[in-house]
């Protein structure tokens, strides 16, 4: 998940917000402010129960950032590299490199987020409790007692026992721990989260056809993201276990052809497209990569436009690429591969391009594994 802007960082991580979380941020909001708290706190001016709202809303999301914060420093403490939080519709994403080196890793990394979340959800309880025992009854008590509420439910639900959520982690590092079967491990969390999907579009289904409304098509919106989600995880496993090993040198395409980011498109149409026989083409000035065209981009230029329009004008920027080391594990590239729109990896040594990586390669890689493992089964 990309993020649309960055707010900065926390705890020395990156913090980006997608554009989807001004979706939900905005139904959370209205929805409070227009209609849960005017109910049970009637004779409020209007801008007390906006103010009200807003605030919640707010809180509510620098909860889910503590939540995302404390996956990224027990990883970090653990071994692992965080690349940065992004915040969206569905909360948030600790976006770390590599895997948990063993089960207690995995426990641990994957524990904290609920029971930050459940300790946010008892304090903002507890503060609810204080004040109504002084006699208030009015916003702030419901405010906080939403929040405590929404955390407490929050933790609730990312442990039920199934990927992508934190309790599919932790049913990984349980199956692990019991067989020593990483990928197991791995598929089992995967199929678990594929079933709590599919109960969730068939609970919100049942809801709407009986009248719940948007709250049935949320349900649905959930268990269909949890699906597709659970989906890639199982396919992740089984292509990181067949690549377990495999070094990004071992499958990048070496020195490849560049060009110059300059170049206009109708001089790469008329000069490189039919001597090239790659679909990507990296952009360099003095050995160091500044941007990466691809056919497909090329093939949005309108044949008026190529003339004065420029590669890196149609190019993936410089701050969109994805850049690896030769040496690094091709199990840590894979889920950095999405971050270009445009899928493939520029490999890197001191800054100076050496190879490229692109699904191809991988697919190559794949096969020969999978290949290998097939010769070397007993007969």
């Amino acid at each position: 998940m990309r993020a649309s802007f960055r707010l900065g960082r926390v705890a020395g991580v990156p913090v980006g917000v997608n554009w989807s979380v001004l979706v939900i941020f905005a139904l959370i909001a209205w929805g409070l402010a227009a209609r849960q708290f005017p109910r049970a706190y009637p004779g409020e001016p209007l801008w007390a129960y906006v103010l009200a709202g807003l605030a919640a809303a707010v809180v509510f999301f620098a909860g889910l950032l503590a939540h995302e914060v404390a996956h990224a420093v027990v990883a970090r403490r653990n071994g692992l590299g965080v690349e940065g939080i992004t915040l969206w519709l569905f909360g948030g994403v600790s976006e770390l490199k590599g895997e948990a080196p063993d089960p207690g890793a995995e426990l641990r990394i994957a524990g904290i987020g609920p029971l930050v979340s459940l300790i946010i959800g008892v304090l903002f309880g507890g503060a609810a409790v204080a004040l109504a025992l002084t006699g208030q009854r009015g916003l702030p008590v419901g405010a906080l007692s939403w929040l405590a509420g929404i955390n407490l439910l929050l933790a609730i639900f990312n442990v039920l026992p199934a990927a992508p959520l934190d309790g599919g982690r932790l049913l990984r590092a349980a199956v692990w721990k019991a067989t020593g079967d990483r990928t197991r491990a791995s598929v089992v969390a995967a199929r678990a989260g594929w079933v709590l999907g599919a109960l969730l579009i068939g609970l919100g289904l049942w809801q709407f056809l009986v009248g719940a409304g948007i709250g049935g098509l949320w349900l649905v919106l959930i268990g269909w993201f949890l699906i597709g989600a659970a989906t890639m995880e199982e396919r992740q496993a089984r292509v990181g276990s067949a690549l377990r090993g495999v070094r990004v040198a071992d499958v990048m395409t070496p020195q490849p052809q560049t060009a110059s980011a300059e170049m206009t498109v109708g001089d790469f149409v008329d000069h490189y497209l039919f001597a090239y026989r790659h679909s990507a083409l990296p952009l360099t000035e003095d050995g160091q990569p500044v941007g990466l065209v691809t056919l497909d981009r090329v093939r949005h230029v309108a044949a008026d436009r190529r003339g004065a329009t420029t590669l890196a004008e149609v190019a993936c920027r410089a701050d969109e690429l994805v850049l690896a080391q030769p040496e690094e594990p091709l199990t840590d590239l894979l889920p950095r591969l999405s971050e270009c729109a445009d899928g493939r990896a520029l490999v890197v040594v001191d800054g100076r391009l050496v190879g490229i990586v692109s699904p191809s390669d991988i697919s190559r890689a794949v096969q020969r594994s999978s290949m290998r493992e097939q010769l070397a089964a007993p007969r």
